[in-house]
């Protein structure tokens, strides 16, 4: 880093699944100011695409593509461009976000079915295989690899498998689990792969990014629904014009991302960071359980980046207070997501580490006021 900043101490650690935590030189990769035309930063772009690409698979079938604003400006615009006028998008959902993209798809008016799984259980790949047999219109097939409302993560390979042998494109919203969670899109069977800034690469949030099988995405020109949302025109002018975007890019959030790429591979990589994030997942459940708390899913159905709790039993417990006393203490979590029980969250991505787990016990404990 070449832009020294004293930066004052983050009074509290988000334990969220994103935006999050972040390393005191992802934040000072910010401070510099830097020129959308200029060819060292058009240079920044076209590095990130390409790492990026590399991070989700070694096909060199796949390109990338960064599109302004969050996530789901991602996924809509990967939705809205990538299902033609006479396709019809089929979303396999057990969550808040899967339900997102069929809204997405709604007011895109873009013909859609939803396999609702409900929130508790993994989707079924047979019920899937079923569903594309008996519906020959569909024609794109979308899941939530990591379903951040409970913390599962989903069946992405089994689904994809269906998909690809159904002959039908696969979206895969890989917005908590690209970076990471090891695995390879082209394995996944993932046509359109999409994911944020501030997820699991430890960058601030700002921007979403796309990684497509160049094959699928060359056949969506002409067909999005939306100008500042074309997908194929965003990337045809990085293509043509060498990491140029449309219009006005986040810069400073662009080279902070930048440098939390350089941070991944200085940790170790995917599976370095992957390591670290299940054991702050093992500590905060086993933890959490010895203090009485239970989680909401079973083991098997976990993932690694965001775990959610039962409320306490007790009829003091409020979340508010709960959440007031741990922020205090210096912890952020999140509430609940989950529509007919009542829960709240712990997350274990970015910048947090074992030790940060087992400091967050000691304030839960300390917390507990209904005991």
């Amino acid at each position: 880093m070449d832009d020294a900043f004293s930066f004052p101490r983050n009074p509290y650690l988000l334990l969220t699944p994103g935006p999050l935590t972040t390393t005191a030189t992802v934040k000072a990769a910010m401070l510099r100011d830097l020129c959308t035309w200029d060819e060292d930063y058009n240079r920044l772009v076209e590095e990130i695409r390409r790492e990026v690409t590399a991070l989700a698979t070694a096909d060199p079938g796949y390109t990338s593509v960064l599109l302004q604003g969050s996530g789901t400006f991602g996924v809509e615009a990967v939705v809205t461009t990538a299902v033609s006028e006479d396709g019809e998008l089929l979303v396999v959902a057990n969550g808040a976000y899967g339900r997102r993209i069929h809204e997405i798809a709604r007011r895109g008016r873009i013909p859609c079915s939803l396999i609702d799984c409900g929130e508790l259980a993994a989707p079924d790949p047979g019920r899937v295989a079923a569903e594309l047999e008996s519906r020959p219109g569909v024609t794109h097939v979308a899941l939530v690899h990591c379903e951040t409302t409970t913390g599962m993560l989903n069946p992405a390979a089994a689904i994809g498998r269906v998909v690809k042998e159904a002959g039908r494109v696969f979206i895969l919203d890989a917005m908590s689990s690209l970076g990471g969670i090891p695995f390879d899109a082209a394995a996944l069977g993932a046509d359109f792969l999409v994911s944020s800034a501030n997820k699991c690469i430890q960058g601030v949030p700002g921007f979403s990014l796309v990684v497509a099988r160049r094959s699928e995405l060359e056949k969506t020109r002409g067909r999005a629904r939306s100008l500042s949302l074309d997908l194929y025109d965003q990337w045809e002018t990085m293509e043509r014009q060498g990491g140029k975007w449309r219009f006005t890019s986040p810069t400073h959030v662009v080279r902070a991302f930048r440098q939390a790429l350089v941070e991944l591979k200085a940790e170790g990589g995917v599976a370095a960071r992957y390591a670290r994030y299940r054991e702050n997942h093992r500590l905060l459940v086993e933890g959490m359980e010895a203090l009485g708390f239970r989680p909401l899913l079973p083991h098997a159905l976990r993932s690694p980046i965001i775990t959610a709790f039962h409320r306490p039993e007790q009829e003091r417990y409020e979340f508010s207070r709960f959440y007031r006393l741990l922020k205090e203490k210096g912890f952020v979590i999140y509430p609940g997501k989950v529509t007919e029980l009542e829960t709240f969250r712990i997350g274990h991505i970015g910048d947090v580490h074992p030790a940060d787990m087992r400091r967050l016990l000691t304030a839960v404990e300390e917390s507990m006021f209904w005991v």
